[in-house]
């Protein structure tokens, strides 16, 4: 098969022919049509993100795809059915701690080597091996729509933090982090779910408004200054009642004080969703008021990624018409191009935009 490989951290991807994925039991393997490209790929394959990748390997967590063999375990999958393709990887010897991986991108502590070196090579290529439990059907599509589906990546992620919240129709959600891919998608998903006003914080003004006209007025910006006691004002302001839920997307790059100014805005008795990346850049990390959140009877909780049933339940929201896939803006290259998408993605960031691989394609 054909794969684009990262040899070295800081290396442009090499564009290899590999063997193909050897079926096993329990496992599956998928004919890749498309494979998203996350803005900050450039900087898991420099290395300056850090993650826990063992080269060489093949990046791209997730992606679209069909079924092309499976083992004797599974019962339901046809071959050549439409599947999307999660990369959150789980072992499977320990239910309460289970350690976990994204497939092609990084380990999650070095326990969980045992299964980056297993399930190794990612969706930058015509052939994925995964855990039968990691594909799921997604329906019949065209094969032009791949790329589009490749939107249900962005979506989770959002919709495990709302799940783990427990979002309750006609709430008011502040999304910190509204203006990136995953805090747009996110907005997308809580509107979905019912979500009564959705107070978007981000620092680009022009972002803000644009999400703002897209959506219509359940969704209200609030433009952030980077001064925490202005911010939380505005955010108060711009809600213009109880805040129920808060669900922080901010990316690695942004301060505590842009999470604090979202989080003490949260009504008493309120929940906190954490989910972004503050402080994992050496930096300070967020210094909670102890007392603050004992006397309003806050919770609050960290959440990495979804539960396996989101995908299935992601999938029904879609065909229900709940969730429009084509608010995505899709950009695609072919496999041969990877390193075109990884520069393009990272120029392209923004709100509902998608950069996507297509393996199916040559140049």
């Amino acid at each position: 098969m054909k794969a684009a490989v990262l040899n070295a951290f800081g290396e442009k991807l090499a564009i290899e022919t590999l063997p193909d994925p050897v079926l096993g039991t329990g496992e599956v393997i998928v004919d890749v049509v498309a494979a998203g490209v996350a803005s900050y790929t450039g900087g898991v394959l420099s290395g300056a993100r850090k993650y826990l990748l063992e080269l060489p390997v093949v990046p791209g967590p997730g992606g679209i795809g069909r079924v092309r063999a499976t083992g004797p375990d599974a019962t339901k999958l046809v071959i050549g059915e439409w599947v999307f393709c999660d990369p959150t990887i789980r072992s499977r010897d320990d239910a309460v701690r289970p350690d976990m991986m994204l497939l092609g991108w990084t380990a999650v502590g070095p326990a969980a080597l045992p299964l980056h070196r297993y399930f190794h090579n990612g969706t930058f290529a015509e052939q994925v091996l995964l855990p039968t439990e990691n594909v799921t059907p997604i329906g019949e599509i065209e094969a032009a729509d791949a790329g589009r589906w490749c939107a249900l990546s962005s979506l989770l992620v959002p919709y495990g933090g709302l799940l783990a919240g427990d979002l309750r129709p006609g709430e008011t959600l502040v999304i910190n982090g509204a203006t990136g891919g995953f805090g747009s998608a996110g907005i997308v998903v809580a509107l979905a779910m019912g979500a009564g006003k959705v107070v978007a914080t981000g620092r680009s003004e022009g972002a803000l408004e644009d999400l703002a006209h897209r959506f219509g007025p359940r969704v209200q910006p609030a433009r952030m200054t980077g001064f925490e006691q202005d911010d939380r004002r505005l955010i108060g302001k711009v809600a213009g009642g109880p805040i129920d839920f808060v669900l922080d997307l901010l990316p690695r790059e942004a301060s505590p004080s842009q999470v604090l100014a979202a989080v003490l805005a949260v009504r008493p008795g309120g929940r906190v969703v954490l989910m972004g990346g503050v402080g994992r850049q050496g930096g300070d990390g967020l210094a909670p008021p102890y007392p603050w959140f004992m006397r309003n009877d806050i919770t609050v909780r960290g959440k990495w990624m979804y539960p396996r049933i989101a995908v299935s339940q992601m999938v029904r929201l879609v065909r229900a018409g709940l969730i429009d896939l084509a608010q995505f803006d899709v950009t695609e290259f072919s496999l041969d191009k990877a390193n075109d998408a990884v520069t393009y993605a990272a120029a392209n960031a923004g709100s509902l935009r998608l950069i996507a691989l297509r393996p199916d394609r040559s140049c």
